[in-house]
């Protein structure tokens, strides 16, 4: 008898997306789903359509509460959920008809606890896929529980989005989404891989990413910081159970505290309004002396450091100098995504 895949949706202000992501939900070609919408308490018209979808297939149902935030929305699913398998998908984005097929037979070929595949960023007119870390028509690739962590404190070929992964139910039993934070992710994957034996990356793209405007990863807010406020939280987890990756746990935060103030900069560059960047310069100051070390074999990461502190201009002339090197080739180029136009019509 085939196993069942509950697939949990929160939805919250998506009605101009919601038809298409359900949809491809309905007509997955894996038979045995029970998707779970969950209308966050949205104030447009999301909630009148999720009803006339469960009447029209029995597989679909419908779950309404107060607005709580994504987290509260699938910690809500997850109650409702009989599979024996979990998937997450964002209700503004959607998936190809085979999708849950492929990641059923892979998480059963390999006795793996979660399945990831690759995925599409998706744009109005274009596709992107990143083949900076994954490789269409290669093998999957598998991780033990060490392996896996560390590909996750990159959060390179292992991402921290719940979305898009075909997860054991026993692997997320009593681990409940972080609420009222941003990035609620970041505050959770590293728990739940804590209890992977075995997980499984396929390079098949089996996920389309939408990308908007006004969607809470593209806007930024003092709220954003609740990433680096995750990823601090992490560290801790890794100290005490993961110690050889403290240096790789601290690299990564240094990047997302860069990334974090360029953008807080470019911010207050176009519209006078930035946010305060006290945070960041708190924690380079105080852990300076590890991140030194966590950094020495990455020069490109070290100068940064070294430039930010002396001044955070310093750093940005830095990285303006190596933007011009590489354009002249005498920095090696960075990786790109590879884009891929949609058809029209």
């Amino acid at each position: 008898m085939p196993s069942k895949v509950s697939i949990i949706v929160p939805v919250y202000k998506v009605e101009k997306y919601l038809h298409r992501c359900v949809d491809s939900l309905i007509t997955q070609t894996y038979g045995d789903i029970e998707i779970i919408l969950v209308n966050d308490g949205s104030p447009d018209e999301c909630g009148k359509i999720i009803e006339e979808y469960k009447i029209r297939d029995h597989r679909v149902k419908a779950v309404h509460k107060e607005n709580g935030g994504l987290s509260d929305a699938r910690n809500e699913g997850m109650h409702y959920a009989t599979g024996d398998y979990i998937y997450y998908v964002d209700s503004d984005d959607w998936v190809p008809e085979d999708s849950i097929k492929i990641l059923v037979h892979a998480l059963e070929f390999y006795k793996a606890d979660i399945v990831q595949a690759a995925f599409y960023y998706s744009y109005d007119d274009y596709l992107l896929y990143d083949n900076r870390y994954f490789m269409k028509n290669h093998s999957p690739i598998i991780l033990d529980n060490e392996e896996l962590m560390s590909e996750l404190v990159k959060n390179e070929v292992v991402k921290n989005f719940a979305w898009g992964k075909l997860y054991r139910r026993q692997v997320l039993e009593g681990l409940l989404f972080k609420k009222g934070v941003l990035f609620e992710d970041v505050f959770w994957a590293h728990l739940v891989m804590q209890r992977v034996h075995t997980y499984v990356i396929i390079h098949e793209p089996l996920y389309y990413y939408q990308q908007r405007n006004d969607s809470i990863v593209s806007t930024f807010s003092s709220r954003n910081l609740d990433l680096l406020t995750g990823l601090i939280e992490r560290h801790e987890f890794i100290k005490r159970n993961y110690p050889g990756l403290i240096d790789e746990s601290y690299r990564h935060i240094l990047k997302v505290c860069f990334s974090y103030y360029l953008i807080i900069l470019r911010n207050w560059k176009i519209n006078k309004t930035g946010n305060d960047t006290s945070n960041i310069d708190q924690f380079i100051k105080k852990h300076y002396k590890y991140l030194k070390k966590a950094v020495k074999k990455d020069k490109y990461l070290m100068y940064q450091l070294k430039f930010f502190r002396i001044h955070p201009l310093f750093m940005i002339i830095y990285l303006g100098l190596a933007k011009v090197l590489r354009k002249i080739r005498l920095l090696p180029e960075q990786n790109h995504l590879q884009r891929i136009e949609k058809a029209k019509g």
